[in-house]
């Protein structure tokens, strides 16, 4: 079921708000980074769910904002997700904030978002700031393409063998780290992705906010020697190209092992997605592969 609705911001504080689940991103460090629709949804809605309702009283009190405000995090997800559904179902209106950003993102926000589609309540978003974003445009890298990857796993083990799926992927790589394990991780980048260029960005929007662009290598190096930094922490990992052109060649013995089990097709459209290149010079290359496997008996 598709919804519309009224988005004209002259209009915004005019008519009264229309029942459903709102989706506000809210600052993610300057506390003056809030849309104006922002500030009257949240002034508006019958009930404000956030992750921590201390962090959201305060920006609500520096703008002015009276709301009735609902905990709605990881760990009460399950118990809390009913609770506003019910509110919602009775034609109520719920705003959803993170702490810091664009709710549902990394948070358990999309479990609602998902359950309210469906009921058929109506969801619309609030756009504003976000922290990937904000550190992928001040990177200095590429933005035609980005994979938004989270937090990586807290063990090394498991760190390494995502950074192992998403080491072809045709883009900038954002990715969340927390400060005390910044150097381990970067080290860990520049072992499984190659020495990229990246960025790391921290307390984004705020008084001491700073950018740090080099190699993983030479990253990994600095925070290894500077220790942790202060603050919250995004990193930019520019994309395979920036560390040269695959050669195709070195792509054989992967090529034989997948056409153990998919067709040349196939290996050819799943290397063209990994790499992003042309997916009939892959696929002639792989002809290639087979005609001197199939010779050399």
């Amino acid at each position: 079921m598709e919804t519309s609705r009224d988005t004209n911001p002259s209009k915004v504080g005019d008519i009264p708000l229309s029942p459903g689940l709102y989706l506000v991103a809210t600052p993610i460090g300057n506390a003056a980074d809030i849309g104006l629709r922002a500030i009257s949804v949240l002034g508006e809605v019958d009930l404000i769910a956030c992750e921590d309702t201390r962090n959201t009283a305060k920006l609500l009190s520096i703008h002015g904002i009276a709301g009735s405000l609902f905990p709605y995090h990881d760990h009460n997800g399950p118990q809390a997700r009913p609770r506003l559904l019910e509110i919602l179902s009775s034609g109520g209106s719920v705003a959803l904030v993170s702490d810091a950003g664009t709710p549902a993102i990394s948070d358990p926000g999309y479990k609602l978002v998902r359950a309210c589609i469906d009921e058929n309540i109506p969801v619309t978003a609030v756009p504003g700031a976000s922290s990937s974003l904000t550190a992928l445009i001040i990177s200095g890298l590429p933005t035609d393409r980005f994979y938004f990857a989270g937090f990586l796993p807290n063990r090394r083990s498991g760190r390494r063998h995502e950074l192992e799926n998403i080491k072809h992927v045709p883009g900038s790589l954002i990715i969340q780290e927390s400060a005390r394990r910044l150097a381990e991780s970067l080290s860990d980048m520049a072992t499984v992705l190659g020495d990229r260029p990246a960025a790391v960005t921290r307390e984004l929007t705020k008084r001491f906010e700073e950018v740090r662009r080099g190699s993983l290598c030479e990253l990994a190096a600095h925070y290894a020697e500077a220790g942790p930094p202060k603050g919250e922490v995004v990193v930019v990992v520019g994309g395979p190209e920036a560390t040269g052109p695959i050669e195709l060649a070195s792509l054989d013995d992967d090529i034989i092992e997948r056409l153990k089990t998919v067709s040349a097709r196939d290996v050819a459209r799943n290397i063209a997605e990994e790499t992003g290149m042309p997916r009939r010079k892959i696929y002639n290359h792989i002809q290639a592969v087979v005609k001197r496997r199939d010779r050399s008996g």
